[in-house]
């Protein structure tokens, strides 16, 4: 056997959900850029669980759907009153939740093709309700209720803030969920596809993911990249910063990828809404000193930009808090969690790899007096 560390470069699987083919992405073979530029995220979950757009009438049913799944059981925010409410990262809670929420499921256990999609709804409609429940609850507020006329980005900002957003920030936001809302094989996808392919069920498959993505090297970049950027302060410091960080072969977040070659494609995108949202809110040295870091990464170090570099002063611009970049990242990837998961369970084999064995070999046992 050959080892292959990271699984890099292996091909574990067949899935019509996302490619990325020539450092093109795509999903159900839509290029990304097309789906950005003019999707609604309702759109794209409704392509990658049934592998085609819906037309007007299926849009209007699926939206319904999601809008009437959207309320969470009222024991979900009491448990959460009850965490350690300070102490508590987003990604934990977020974990915690998705996985009682399965209790309150009496189908839970049912493993049809028709539970297992309503599972998916219910899932996806419930996600961002508990991701600004939990905010609004450490901040000493209560949830908001989803309202059912308002879009799936428009409804997470109203119910995260209390008002109804502005045109433009549902635009960012929306773009965003899309951008991330599937991406191939990635960490947290082979999770879930690993645990449901014992034939567990989608709120485990669910937790699973959401455990993976709670990760730095997977989930957590945007975050560093604001924290960085925040450290850095002004534009003037971001040359003796990056060169101190370089010289001591720190790493930079929000930099290449271990799948694209020549620059992810989705990275664009929040370039360009970084830069409208940051003049909106009169704050531009954020996306100036992100186009400063960008220029002396790909210069020092041949690295593109990946999707969570401008991502972050996206988030930061529209007034979130930055620990909840990588639960909003949840409630996108989840879209592609379930796509896979529902995908897995259709053309079901158990997961099993074996492992290259590098211990001792041929010893014997040597009873506990003797040793």
């Amino acid at each position: 056997m050959t080892t292959t560390r990271g699984l890099e470069g292996i091909v574990a699987t067949q899935s019509s959900v996302s490619s990325i083919i020539d450092d093109e992405l795509t999903y159900q073979g839509y290029g990304i850029d097309d789906l950005a530029n003019n999707a609604s995220f309702e759109e794209v979950i409704y392509l990658l669980w049934n592998g085609e757009l819906p037309s007007q009438k299926e849009l209007k049913s699926f939206s319904n759907e999601l809008a009437s799944e959207a309320g969470v059981p009222e024991e979900i925010f009491t448990q959460m009153k009850a965490y350690p409410i300070n102490k508590v990262h987003p990604m934990a809670a977020l974990r915690t939740a998705i996985s009682t929420l399965g209790l309150f499921d009496e189908n839970a256990e049912e493993m049809n093709e028709e539970d297992n999609y309503k599972k998916a709804i219910k899932l996806q409609a419930k996600i961002p309700t508990i991701v600004t429940g939990f905010e609004r609850i450490r901040s000493g507020k209560e949830p908001v209720q989803p309202k059912k006329e308002l879009s799936f980005a428009a409804n997470f900002l109203y119910m995260l803030n209390g008002e109804e957003p502005d045109e433009l920030s549902v635009e960012a936001f929306n773009k965003a969920l899309v951008l991330h809302a599937d991406h191939e094989l990635n960490a947290s996808t082979f999770t879930a596809r690993v645990c449901v392919a014992t034939l567990s069920d989608v709120y485990s498959g669910l937790t699973a993911a959401i455990g993976a993505l709670k990760g730095p090297l997977h989930g957590g970049a945007n975050e560093a990249v604001m924290n960085m950027l925040l450290e850095i302060g002004e534009p003037e410091n971001v040359e003796p910063y990056l060169r101190k960080a370089l010289d001591n072969k720190e790493k930079v977040m929000g930099f290449g990828h271990r799948v694209y070659k020549n620059g992810d494609p989705r990275a664009k995108h929040l370039r360009d809404m970084s830069n409208q949202l940051t003049e909106v809110v009169k704050e531009s040295k954020w996306y100036d000193m992100s186009l400063q870091i960008e220029e002396m990464i790909t210069k020092e170090k041949g690295l593109l930009p990946n999707v969570d570099f401008y991502s972050a002063t996206v988030y930061h611009s529209l007034g979130i808090k930055h620990d909840l970049f990588t639960p909003i990242f949840a409630v996108s990837r989840t879209s592609g969690w379930l796509a896979h998961i529902l995908e897995q369970y259709s053309n079901n084999r158990l997961i099993r790899p074996r492992a290259e064995y590098v211990g001792p070999n041929k010893r014997n046992y040597v009873s506990v007096e003797s040793r």
